[in-house]
């Protein structure tokens, strides 16, 4: 075990710290992703007061609001503390899929594994989500599983079981994907191998330390007077979100522009874009080369060919892998999806690279040219995303902090030179993430409003509140349709005739000011209320 090595923990603590060191140039870039200002402007709500599900609308489970909550409330309220986090996150990812995968690979091969994870998971999504959140837990409680694996004892299942727990509670699908995946794991151990370790006592601890955090979190939202609208938002996504929000597997998402410049390359030009991207052709087949290792090693321990200690984990940990390959499925199962798993998929390269893991002749021939491979083609898509904020020269002020970005965003700097800090405002449909960055807030409790998602209920809620809330100032984004052309695949559902009820709300009870560009060149209208001025204090 590489816990009793001080070797393996110095390197474990030093590639902690270089991880740190390479994604602190990441951490203060921003391209003004909306998704990054859900989280941010939900625990900006909770720290003003509100109450998730009851005072404002969310098909999350609850534990990345509190959980940034918590760090505004220690750290201060900024995004630099939110990207803070994500740096720690990168350096604990670095440490797990090190130690995880050192159980069974040379430190070479675990090294190389974490460079490779390194330079391509967060770097190529640096944003704050509950994705990578949940990715931190997940890896806790995989690693507490093999932990379990190897010393069974009830301190480590109750580990895992808690662990596993918080993993549904900052991601519902991944943490459900994690425990039938665990389940599938120990399960075919003790159907393989007739392992008589486990005991019910540990199967009590580890259900214990899985009902904690959910009881915990029940009785507060209880308390809160909202258990049954927590309920009804964790299931809302499988009928809502999953059925408009698919895109085909491995989908890479490439805007129209970035096609065309692709298409009217030369030969030469395309191939070497073809290269530096062949990563992210690589990460969608790791999943299934986790189901190939989870049958392999399973054959291999019901025939006792192998290490059966060997064995155990790469059954245990491609099951768990396996498990999780199912939430992405369920979920949005682009390319990015994958990547937010990366710290534990990735860990399938490692195994690729050991002679104890794969026994094959041609594989052996094969292994040095595809470990070299690995190295440009990630190495190249490593420094193809770290140009991107080292060429970032434009600074961005704003009320949560000085960020650095391609280019000046009108539609943040019109908000905020108009806008006063704690003012109610509507956005229309979707940018979250101007509300925490000129600390204002929404008007209503949907931080996004989609036809091809959101109920006509939902819809007369949202306009109940802004016919009561009547906020000044509204932005529209009429080129949103265009937009989502590219990175999701909704469509308007029946229930509406074709005309897009927001816009057609908005538009009798605001008057247009002011086109505006962001940072993206995406087009947002400023909008005041009817009875305003565009040019008069608001």
């Amino acid at each position: 075990m590489p816990e009793k090595s001080r070797a393996d923990l110095l390197i474990a603590l030093g590639l902690f710290v270089v991880t740190c060191l390479y994604l602190r140039i990441f951490y203060n870039y921003t391209k003004f992703n909306p998704d990054e200002g859900l989280i941010l402007q939900g625990a900006e709500r909770i720290l003003n007061g509100e109450v998730l599900y009851r005072d404002f609308f969310s098909f999350y489970t609850p534990g990345s609001y509190y959980w940034t909550a918590l760090l505004f409330k220690v750290f201060g309220n900024s995004l630099l503390v939110a990207r803070a986090a994500l740096v720690v996150y990168g350096g604990i990812f670095s440490v797990f899929t090190y130690l995880l995968a050192r159980r069974v690979c040379s430190r070479w091969a675990a090294i190389f594994t974490v460079y490779l994870l390194t330079l391509t998971a967060l770097p190529s999504a640096f944003v704050y989500l509950h994705n990578w959140d949940s990715t931190v837990w997940a890896c806790l409680a995989v690693y507490f599983a093999v932990r379990f694996l190897e010393t069974p004892n009830w301190r480590f299942a109750s580990t895992m079981g808690a662990f596993s727990s918080l993993t549904c509670l900052f991601e519902q699908s991944k943490g459900g994907g994690l425990v039938l995946g665990l389940a599938l794991g120990f399960g075919a151990i003790l159907a393989l191998s007739g392992n008589r370790k486990f005991k019910l006592q540990h199967i009590g601890a580890a259900g214990a330390g899985f009902a904690l955090p959910l009881l915990l979190t029940a009785s507060y939202f209880a308390l809160q007077h909202s258990l049954p609208q927590m309920l009804e938002a964790w299931t809302w996504p499988l009928w809502h979100y999953s059925s408009v929000n698919k895109v085909p597997y491995g989908w890479l998402e490439l805007t129209p522009s970035s096609l065309q410049e692709i298409h009217a390359a030369t030969w030469p030009v395309r191939l070497g874009i073809i290269f530096i991207l062949s990563p992210y052709i690589l990460v969608p087949v790791l999943p299934f080369l986790a189901l190939g290792f989870l049958g392999l090693s399973g054959y291999r321990l019901r025939r006792g060919q192998d290490n059966r200690d060997v064995a155990r984990y790469l059954v245990l940990v491609s099951g768990a892998l396996v498990g999780l390959f199912l939430s992405v499925l369920i979920a949005r199962p682009d390319t990015n999806h994958i990547l937010f798993d990366g710290p534990l998929f990735f860990l399938v390269l490692a195994w690729g690279l050991e002679d104890s893991c794969v026994r094959s002749q041609l594989w052996n021939t094969l292994r040095p040219l595809a470990t070299l491979d690995l190295l440009l083609s990630f190495t190249a898509l490593g420094l193809a995303l770290l140009l991107i904020p080292l060429h970032a020269l434009i600074q961005v002020r704003t009320r949560r902090g000085t960020l650095k970005a391609d280019m000046a965003d009108s539609a943040l700097e019109e908000l905020q030179a108009r806008v006063q800090p704690g003012q109610k405002i509507f956005i229309y449909p979707y940018q979250p993430l101007y509300y925490f960055l000129s600390a204002t807030f929404n008007a209503t409790g949907y931080e996004a409003l989609f036809p091809g998602m959101h109920t006509p209920e939902q819809f007369d809620e949202a306009f109940r509140e802004l016919g009561s809330a009547r906020p000044p100032v509204v932005l529209i984004q009429p080129s949103f349709p265009e937009v989502m052309a590219v990175y999701w695949q909704a469509k308007p559902s029946k229930e509406f005739s074709g005309q897009d009820p927001g816009v057609l709300y908005l538009l009798a009870h605001y008057r247009p000011c002011k086109v505006m560009m962001t940072s993206h060149s995406l087009r947002f209208v400023f909008m005041v209320r009817k009875d305003l001025s565009c040019a008069g204090p608001l």
